[in-house]
């Protein structure tokens, strides 16, 4: 008996059939071909048969010819409840069988830290995914998984992948360039495996290096990782859909790096316009590049917990911002809303109403189906809300290419761990390495002759210097991946031209060896276990290593494997050279490059040093003086002849200022043999620009404008180009300036209780000529201390405070205003500044 059915019907059973054949791991039929059908496979073209089983089918989202924006609408239209809820639905991989992701129509899945197939290479996480995919494609709309996973250094989680320095090191070299090409072979590295969205990059901006984060950040200042979004172009590509596109995510937002104490999921206390200056930028930049998706952080903003701030996710991210793709949240991030464990209604309602599209419950994600679902029906949860969120989701699905090439493209999967990658790694390490100390030119060593002592328990563990995120969530020491480790990078570079001898302990060192390299720091870590409330210093273990060495009497060369400044001002002084190596991964031979001089250290701090863990949190421009501050970074002579590098100068005073010039002068270096000259440098926030270059400690800076505050700096040069670090600053003020000068300010400071406060500087040109660089100086009327600061360089002698603008702020037009701030404390009482003047003139108080 033969059953007639309408075409359209046909045809829809066509391509229900074809994808359950598929599923089930057989050919299909080529009189079922459709564009389900053809999506599976890899191909559907929007011409020929298809294309007429298409149109026959009604089903515009199948044709990929029209736009995605159409598709997403029609598919959106043939969708139950149950199904757009499954499109919000994340669930874990070893949470699911593949009946789960056919029956509740689900949207995404993920690997967590740690979770892979059975062996863990890159073959099998590909089988992996092209199984999960195909019971997705079984269902009756056959709308593909979308896979995520952390790839955040490196498609980290896959046994034999190229590992490359955490964010830390890449924010050292300074080189946006290199992040992008850095991103380019980790989407080739994700895509061979099947996977096709990264959570990454992280783009927080850490500001307390108890953080056990803070090695996921590029830097202290929001400049650095603003710049280092190039990392998102590199895994999209130039746009989503292309060869090895990944979708990129910015995490976490926002204020994750700002917590107070460096709390994992703490409380951000900061006013908005101090978490607009500092938090916020390097979102936007990722959201002007493109960025498909965002995910939330799971700190608090003000008490109030990220997750369920609707102001904060869809008034400014998706309003403001305009960001079009996906919002998910953290593992298990929705749960805390409510303050107590577990899913709750509550939490899922808030956080949905709040914005995020997708929510990422490992486990409990029948839970969330569940809870959401009766949220919907109640109308608590508006309809329109979820299609919003869901349009997102098919958005980003269809401008990936899943419908037409669902499973894995393998031409990629050899290069998981390929030799161009590692070269490329390799290259990243050399360029992340900052010299920090090298007396009496220890550095670079030379690679042939005598003997080459090493020693420290990370010189040979690929685990260690590795860190945190590797093959594990926490990291692990020991042989978890192929590469090459520091110690085995220094062999490499030796080879039979000298010898290499290793002790863990250092034991067996005398006399005899030329040098020793102790190779030591911290062990894996993550977020939560990786917080450091305590002792920011070496471990017992490193310490008696180090002294072991000392007492050889050799030049002892330190090489610090963390992943955040360390507490180490009473160890130095015993030090001959001092090399912050971060945690860079697998390719431990680009350590070696630097050491034995095969290239220049480059390297500029991304995070101020500490001059011991009392400090925390300090930051570049916040009055504390540092060990090594934001940007320092040594090189190397040209000649082995040369002396060494000459030490600071004096901080300049100013003399003679006039409304175009001022004359500077300064305490010559207490190291001047091969000074040649000195740079005077004015100071823009982070942009420094030489405006003389004289060979005395003096010099006349002509060209000032009037009515203008400027900062000052002086380096020491040699002839071979080697600067100082930065001396102290000064600030001038030239005289006359704009006819129409006048400024408002607007005061306001909130106690914490227990002596500390943070207060809100708004700072107004009234006048009718712009101002171009700015200087604002108050005077407590009490015993009050800057103790942190924001979106200006702050410093206070006495009770005179000055705060001087950054680049970005420098420029007020008439009628404009911008906002700093700064955290601080007092003892007997918090009066507020009763007088400011801006450029020296006096200012109207609000």
């Amino acid at each position: 008996m033969r059953i007639s059915l309408p075409s359209g019907r046909r045809a829809r059973l066509r391509a229900v059939l074809a994808a359950a054949l598929l599923a089930a791991g057989m050919s299909i039929p080529a009189a079922t071909t459709t564009a389900a059908a053809g999506a599976a496979s890899g191909s559907g073209s929007g011409t020929g048969t298809g294309a007429a089983l298409r149109a026959a089918a009604g089903e515009p989202y199948r044709d990929p010819s029209l736009p995605v924006a159409t598709r997403v609408a029609d598919l959106l239209s043939r969708m139950t409840l149950d199904e757009k809820i499954g499109q919000m639905t994340q669930a874990e991989r070893g949470s699911v069988t593949a009946a789960d992701i056919t029956a509740y129509r689900l949207g995404s899945l993920l690997s967590g830290g740690g979770s892979a197939p059975s062996p863990n290479n890159a073959a099998s996480w590909a089988d992996m995914y092209d199984g999960f995919q195909r019971a997705a494609l079984a269902t009756p709309l056959g709308v593909p998984l979308v896979y995520g996973v952390d790839a955040v250094h490196g498609h980290n989680n896959v046994v034999g992948a190229t590992i490359f320095p955490h964010n830390i090191g890449l924010g050292a070299t300074r080189d946006p360039e290199l992040v992008r090409q850095i991103g380019r072979a980790v989407a080739e590295e994700v895509s061979g495996t099947g996977v096709d969205w990264n959570f990454a990059p992280c783009v927080c901006v850490a500001r307390d290096d108890r953080w056990g984060r803070t090695y996921e950040s590029f830097g202290e200042l929001p400049e650095l990782p603003s710049s280092m979004t190039t990392i998102v172009t590199g895994l999209q590509g130039p746009e989503l859909g292309g060869p090895a596109s990944v979708m990129a995510t910015a995490k976490h937002y926002v204020g994750d790096g700002g917590t107070i104490g460096g709390d994992d999921q703490g409380d951000t206390r900061l006013t908005e316009a101090e978490l607009r200056a500092i938090h916020l930028p390097p979102f936007k930049a990722a959201v002007e590049r493109g960025v498909g998706s965002v995910m939330v952080s799971f700190s608090s903003w003000n008490g109030v917990k990220t997750h369920g701030d609707r102001y904060l996710i869809t008034s400014v991210l998706k309003g403001e911002l305009g960001f079009t793709g996906i919002v998910v949240s953290d593992w298990n991030g929705v749960d805390q809303i409510d303050g107590a464990q577990g899913l709750s209604a509550t939490d899922v309602r808030t956080a949905v109403n709040a914005g995020v599209d997708m929510v990422m419950e490992p486990q409990a994600w029948k839970q969330f189906i569940t809870l959401l679902r009766a949220e919907v029906q109640a109308g608590r949860v508006a309809t329109s809300r979820v299609d919003d969120a869901v349009r997102r989701v098919l958005t980003k699905k269809f401008e990936l290419g899943l419908f037409e090439k669902p499973l894995t493209d393998r031409s990629y999967t050899s290069t998981v761990g390929g030799a161009a990658h590692r070269a490329l790694a390799r290259q990243a390490v050399a360029k992340s390495q900052v010299l920090l100390k090298n007396s009496g030119n220890v550095l670079p060593l030379a690679a042939s002759g005598g003997k080459i002592f090493v020693a420290g328990r990370s010189a040979d563990d690929i685990g260690i210097q590795s860190g945190g995120w590797t093959v594990s969530w926490q990291g692990s020491p020991g042989n978890i991946t192929p590469g090459t480790t520091i110690l085995q990078g220094i062999r490499d570079t030796v080879g039979s031209a000298a010898t290499v001898t290793y002790s863990r302990d250092g034991s067996g060192v005398d006399g005899s060896y030329r040098a020793a390299i102790a190779v030591v720091g911290e062990t894996p870590y993550a977020e939560g276990q990786g917080d450091r409330t305590g002792s920011m210093g070496l471990d017992a273990t490193d310490l008696r290593t180090l002294d072991t060495l000392r007492q050889a009497g050799v030049p002892l060369v330190v090489v610090l494997v963390s992943g955040r400044p360390l507490d180490i001002a009473a160890q130095l002084p015993g030090w001959d050279a001092l090399v912050a190596s971060w945690l860079p991964g697998t390719e431990g031979r680009g350590v070696a490059d630097v050491l034995f001089g095969a290239v220049k250290p480059t390297g500029k701090l991304p995070m101020t040093w500490m001059g011991d863990v009392s400090q925390q949190p300090i930051n570049d421009g916040d009055g504390k003086t540092p060990l090594f501050p934001y940007g320092h970074g040594l090189t190397y002579r040209d000649s082995p002849a040369d002396t060494a590098p000459p030490s600071a100068p004096g901080a300049p005073a100013a003399s003679g200022v006039t409304s175009s010039q001022v004359t500077l002068s300064w305490a010559a270096s207490s190291d001047d043999v091969g000074v040649t000259a000195y740079d005077v440098v004015r100071v823009q926030g982070t942009t420094e620009t030489t405006v003389a270059t004289p060979a005395t400690p003096s010099a006349t800076v002509t060209g000032l404008s009037a009515g203008t505050a400027y900062t000052f700096a002086v380096y020491a040069r040699d002839a071979a180009g080697n600067r100082s670090p930065r001396s102290g600053t000064v600030n001038v003020t030239t005289s006359g300036g704009n006819g129409g000068s006048g400024c408002r300010v607007t005061y306001a400071a909130g106690d914490w209780g227990g002596g500390g406060f943070g207060a809100t500087v708004t700072v107004a040109n009234t006048g009718t000529s712009a101002i171009n660089g700015w200087t604002l100086r108050f005077t407590f009327p009490g015993d009050q201390r800057v103790t942190q600061g924001w979106s200006a360089t702050w410093s206070q002698s006495g009770a005179a405070v000055t705060a001087t603008s950054l680049s970005w702020n420098a420029s007020l037009a008439p009628g404009a205003s911008t906002g700093i701030g700064f955290n601080g404390s007092y003892g007997a009482g918090n009066p507020a500044p009763a007088a400011f003047t801006l450029n020296g003139t006096p200012c109207t108080v609000s």
